[in-house]
Parts: structure tokens; sequence; C-alpha cells
């Protein structure tokens, strides 16, 4: 049976918030979480995005949920060693209930220390290289490590959970599924894509777990739900690789400028209609996934979390 858990957005709130509205998700039968893994925010109107590992430290001793990055990117901005010691110790605080997420990236927030960025097929050898530096690392032995991309000298976690942080991979293509087949403990990814979930099992991904994200924007305006969506998550409907490439904020905004509000309300869920809620997860319930995260856009997380927990999850068989 699938499960449904919530999304939390680094991008959009404080700290604070990001924790509040963790408690708010395990009162209302959510049982899992996601937290966004940003450098910089998709444009300013989100206008947040605080250290990932940092809030998980307070997720711990907040909530009883497991927690998972969607995703971290192991393999520029943060040496895989360090992302390494970042998952063990948040493993360890929430007693083994933390999973890894994992990804290529994108330019946004990889760029920052002024290396070049590279092409899709590389990032992918270099997340595969990063995959085998950490899972030597998590096993609490001393490594050292010279490959293609990543040099580790003398290196030994020594706070390390019971047994392996679990890696899931991010995949939004077919080489990215395949790699996620191959070296991943499960898939991620962010459209109910069945060929991508098919790809994954005959890769190597068997009967690994498989999770997808979902956005909605509920209120009891849907026309006024249409406008926060647009205003905030215009770039989540901007087509082909540009997520991946563009470097700043500045660079999405100026994108998003082709983004209408009638593109946002095609593709997005808007207003307090249940069934359409409803529709929109089965979707991805019909696609095979075991997790599916729900991610309220706009600041009436209260309201989201009330609507769900009476109308939409029973509906879903929670």
């Amino acid at each position: 049976m699938t499960e449904f858990g919530y999304f939390l957005s680094c991008e959009e709130h404080t700290p604070s918030e990001l924790v509040e509205q963790a408690r708010m998700a395990e009162q209302a039968g959510f049982t899992s979480l996601w937290i966004s893994d940003h450098y910089h925010p998709w444009n300013s109107n989100q206008g947040q995005s605080p250290f990932v590992w940092s809030v998980i430290g307070a997720l711990s001793q907040a909530v009883s949920l497991p927690v998972e990055t969607a995703v971290t990117c192991p393999i520029m901005r943060m040496h895989p060693a360090v992302v390494a010691q970042a998952a063990a110790t948040s493993a360890v605080q929430l007693g083994g209930r933390f999973r890894l997420g994992i990804g290529t990236g994108e330019a946004l927030n990889e760029h920052i220390l002024g290396d070049a960025w590279p092409e899709a097929p590389v990032r992918l050898e270099m997340l595969e290289e990063a995959v085998q530096v950490m899972r030597r690392l998590f096993t609490g032995d001393q490594i050292s490590h010279r490959g293609k991309y990543y040099t580790v000298e003398n290196a030994r976690l020594f706070t390390v959970p019971d047994g392996p942080v679990p890696i899931d991979v991010s995949a939004f293509g077919p080489q990215a599924a395949e790699l996620a087949g191959r070296v991943g403990d499960g898939l991620i990814t962010m459209a109910p894509d069945t060929a991508a979930i098919e790809r994954f099992r005959r890769s190597g991904g068997g009967t690994k777990p498989v999770a997808a994200g979902l956005k909605v924007c509920w209120d009891t305006d849907a026309a006024e739900a249409v406008r926060t969506a647009h205003r905030l998550w215009p770039n989540a409907h901007l087509p082909g690789e540009l997520a991946q490439v563009l470097p700043t904020p500045r660079h999405f905004e100026q994108a998003s400028e082709l983004v209408t509000p009638d593109r946002v309300e095609a593709n997005l869920t808007c207003g307090d209609d249940v069934d359409a809620h409803v529709a929109a997860v089965k979707e991805y319930v019909d696609a095979g996934f075991d997790t599916v995260y729900i991610n309220q856009i706009g600041k009436d997380q209260q309201g989201f979390f009330d609507f769900y927990r009476t109308k939409v999850l029973s509906q879903l068989g929670t």
C-alpha cells in the first residue's frame, strides 16, 4: 500500500517554520518527511534557504517521522566525504530513520565555488564515484580513495549508525534511472513516470522502494491558489534542462516570465476540490510509487494539513 509523506520546502520557509510543519504533518497522519537541500531558492519570492543539516538535527528532536533529503548533491559544493559525515550523524540522531536522497544537482546551487558546471553524463559519473566513497565511509572503517574525481585520505567516520545509511538516487532521465537501479537503494523522482520505475527495476532496482514528490496549492479560493503558485513556483513549469543549468535566482525569474498563470492552473492542483487533490495523488499511486511526498505551496500550511487530514488522506486508504 502506498504511504504518504510531507515534502518540506527549504526554499520557502525558515528553519522554525519547517520544524513546525513537520509537527503538523505528523499530527495530520503523514508518515515520513522529505526536505529539500539548496544553497539558493529558485527565486527571490521564495526567499529562504537554510542549511538542511541543521534543520534535520532540529527535526530529529521534534518528530518521530523518518526523514530524507530530496535531494542532496554530493559532487561539487560538498565533497562526498563531508556529505557522508552529515548523513551518518543525521542517521544517528534519527535512530536510523534517515535516508540520503542524492542527485546530480543544479548549477543554481553547485556553481557557487566557481567550479565549471559539468555536462550531465559527467555529473552522473561523479555521482557514481561519490556513492562508492560514501558507502565505504558508512562502514566506520578508515579509508583512502584516489579516483577520477575525488581523493580521500585516511578518513574515518567515528559517529555512524548501526547499519549503512540507505542512498536513494534521483532520476529525471533514462541514464539516471539506470544509475539509480545499479547503485541506489531506491529511486526518487517528481512525476508519475511508470517508465522510470520500470527502467530502475530492470537495471538492478528490483523491489527497492520508489518515491515521488508532488506540489499542490490548497486554498479555499482557487484563483488565489493559482496566483500563489504562479508567484512562488513558476520555475516548476519551465521546460527541458533549464532547472539544471541556470545559475542564479535572477535567471530563473527571467525565464519564468514565460510561464503564465493559465499554465500553472493547467499543470498544478490548486484550490480545495477534494476530488482534484485525490486524483492528483492517485496518479502516483496508480503509477506504482511506494511513497508519495506532497508539498503545500504558500503560507497556509495549517489549512492544508487540516484539509488533507479530514478530507484527502482518508480517501487514499490511510
